[in-house]
């Protein structure tokens, strides 16, 4: 048992001393989920003695409603987890073998090691050292706050954090003007909620609750969806559309939309540009065209455009699946401008919502965080996280710029999730290269590393976030102090700094003083904020009722500048665009994410193990007939990149055509 949770009483004569359980030491602590989910919730940390006994949503927080995640209520058994890195380790052996071996050393050791080394590589050329981190804490203190003061003090390259969202990113900017959408909580008014491209059970659960609310409340709710998922299980009506048509459907409602002009006129008037040259686009597209894209039936499309087009309230809660594909920006940008066509906007209830996140843009103070201004003039090249591996095997040159000397991983794991895993690998195994990654466990990026630091979570230390789900902010206090020798993302950057020799003060602040400057105190009152543990932005009711978008007019953009009217554009690798390839590898395949995983996170809590299962494929009947496919048999996955073995699902969950990868929970009864 650790000392923490005894004292000992020691008597003044000889003998036996002996040990006194002292009384529990409860305590209650706000905090917040780290994790890149939309719902950013509101949590409440319950100690005894120093250690966490159980975790919990906080009741008092409208949108978390008391309610977690199965996998973040088992956060407490991935920090307790007995293979947590706990102290600083080098490696001992050559990145060409298989498994790296490590040996303790002490914290002045490792930064010494590293900070001599960043010296010589900067000596040359500071673009030369690469910073990568993404999501593994979507906190602004120790997400990127103290790193990037690292990184623009010393000069390195920067990194274009494409992995995830840049097309959707970028789409509801050239739509609205910025990442911005309805109040999450309104969904509940709403008559109509089409969920597109969204597994809301799986992924989004305090919208899900929401959505089901509204249902109660006499709501329709329809699924756009290549599978049948959880959420299309419990909707009204599923549409099984082929991976990455969206565009198409979108088209097709909207040419509905015209030809029985179930328009808002007066809202298009006013508060859209560019109606006329998309309206032109759109009557291209008869039911019977996106039918044939989409691979549903001409009345599909007829229906669902008739529900949007009729009925107020209505709703759209999109997700960003659907943007990882060709043409997926374009997409988003059609299925966004739908709210505007039919003056959704104006109705509690009505609207759109694929992220809130620009919301908070106005208040977030980034420069005070992240200290562009100790760039001192520089304008290092930036590359993208996304080709990481090409990069990291690249010579240097006058186009690429300088040959990746050395490169620090946090937040992330780019060796199991960047694309090209193959390449990621043979760039992270050469052996010039200088690998330094934080962690919480042995990842295998960190196999591939010189020196692990291990970090602590969030459990462990403080922190303060926003939402691209919702519009509240969130506090997070330390619950516990940091287990072994762990230090937080941002005193171990400071460490780097001091070890560097610098010696700019923003170096020596606090987190403590970094969080109490990260918003506007006009808009965030900082102590209100960590004694609530949460507090509201001061966003319209109804944003865009009459218009007032973020744009430079202020109207939505079907004509974003430089960009026209968005276009359906097919796959890289379909039937339309590589027809002999096609004939080839006929089967889509898609991967939605495990329901208890969090990419590569939480993959080794045992109890979530459990519930997620082993990865399968799923296949239609009818494609499992035409190959010979059994339910229960291995069969191997493959296509020109690679290949791998997993045990088949015959499930009519799919659609014909497409395939998709995913793991049996022990709960799953789906046939």
């Amino acid at each position: 048992m650790p000392s923490s949770e005894l004292g000992a009483q020691i008597l003044p004569q000889c003998g036996t001393v002996t040990p006194m359980k002292l009384p529990a030491v409860m305590k209650t602590v706000r905090a917040a989920c780290p994790h890149d989910c939309p719902d950013t919730c509101a949590m409440r940390v319950h100690t005894e003695s120093g250690r966490i006994v159980r975790i919990e949503g906080d009741p008092n927080h409208p949108h978390t409603s008391g309610s977690l995640c199965t996998k973040v209520s088992r956060y407490a058994e991935r920090t307790y987890h007995p293979e947590r890195l706990l102290q600083p380790l080098r490696r001992v052996n050559g990145k060409n073998e298989p498994i790296g071996k490590f040996e303790p050393c002490t914290w002045e050791e490792a930064l010494s090691a590293i900070a001599a080394r960043l010296r010589a590589v900067a000596a040359r050329d500071p673009q030369a050292i690469v910073p990568y981190s993404y999501s593994g804490t979507l906190g602004l203190i120790q997400g990127e706050a103290m790193a990037s003061r690292f990184f623009n003090r010393l000069g390195a390259s920067r990194l274009d954090r494409t992995i995830c969202a840049s097309a959707g990113a970028a789409a509801l900017t050239a739509t609205y003007g910025h990442r911005v959408g309805m109040h999450v909580q309104d969904f509940v008014h709403a008559r109509l909620i089409i969920i597109w491209g969204s597994n809301p059970v799986t992924s989004t659960v305090h919208f899900w609750r929401l959505a089901q609310e509204a249902k109660r409340r006499g709501a329709k709710l329809i699924c756009i969806d290549p599978r049948r998922s959880d959420t299309a299980q419990k909707c009204h009506e599923h549409l099984a559309i082929l991976p990455g048509t969206d565009g198409a459907l979108a088209l097709g409602v909207m040419h509905e939309l015209v030809a029985n002009d179930w328009l808002d006129h007066d809202y298009l008037e006013r508060h859209v540009s560019g109606w006329d040259a998309l309206r032109e686009k759109a009557l291209g597209w008869s039911p019977q065209r996106v039918a044939q894209v989409c691979g549903i039936p001409p009345e599909a499309v007829q229906s669902l455009a008739r529900d949007w087009g009729t009925t107020a309230p209505a709703a759209i809660r999109l997700n960003y699946g659907m943007q990882r594909v060709r043409g997926g920006g374009n997409a988003v940008r059609l299925v966004a401008l739908l709210p505007c066509l039919t003056g959704a906007w104006k109705h509690r209830g009505g609207g759109f919502l694929l992220s809130a996140s620009g919301w908070s843009a106005p208040w977030v103070q980034s420069d005070e965080l992240e200290r562009p201004d100790l760039l001192a003039g520089r304008n290092p090249r930036a590359l993208n996280m996304s080709t990481i591996g090409d990069d990291l095997c690249r010579q240097a040159s006058p186009e690429f710029g300088p040959c990746i000397e050395a490169i620090v991983v946090y937040n992330s794991n780019p060796v199991a999730v960047a694309p090209h895993s193959a390449r990621v690998v043979q760039g992270f195994s050469r052996p010039d290269l200088f690998t330094v990654v934080l962690e919480h466990f042995m990842t295998d990026t960190a196999q591939m590393a010189d020196y692990v630091l291990p970090a602590t979570t969030q459990m462990e230390h403080l922190d303060i976030h926003k939402s691209y789900g919702h519009t509240d902010v969130v506090f997070n206090e330390p619950a516990i102090p940091p287990l072994g020798q762990c230090r937080p993302n941002t005193q171990i950057f400071r460490d780097l700094a001091h070890h560097m020799g610098f010696d700019d003060p923003c170096f020596d602040q606090t987190d403590e003083q970094m969080a109490a400057v990260a918003f506007d105190p006009q808009v965030i009152d900082f102590e209100r904020l960590r004694e609530q543990g949460w507090q509201h932005l001061p966003v319209p009711d109804l944003p865009f009722a009459d218009g007032g978008f973020p744009t430079p007019s202020g109207r939505a953009q079907a004509d974003a500048p430089g960009l026209g009217v968005p276009d359906y554009l097919a796959n890289h690798e379909c039937q339309a665009s590589t027809p002999d390839r096609f004939e080839r590898f006929p089967l889509a395949m898609i991967s939605p994410p495990a329901r208890h995983f969090m990419n590569s996170t939480f993959v080794n809590v045992p109890s979530l193990q459990r519930l997620e299962g082993q990865p399968l494929v799923e296949v239609h009947p009818e494609d499992a007939r035409h190959r010979g496919i059994a339910d229960g048999q291995v069969v191997e996955v493959f296509n020109d990149r690679g290949v791998y073995r997993c045990v088949a699902r015959v499930s009519d969950s799919t659609r014909p055509g497409v395939v998709v990868g995913r793991c049996r929970a022990a709960t799953d009864r789906s046939t």
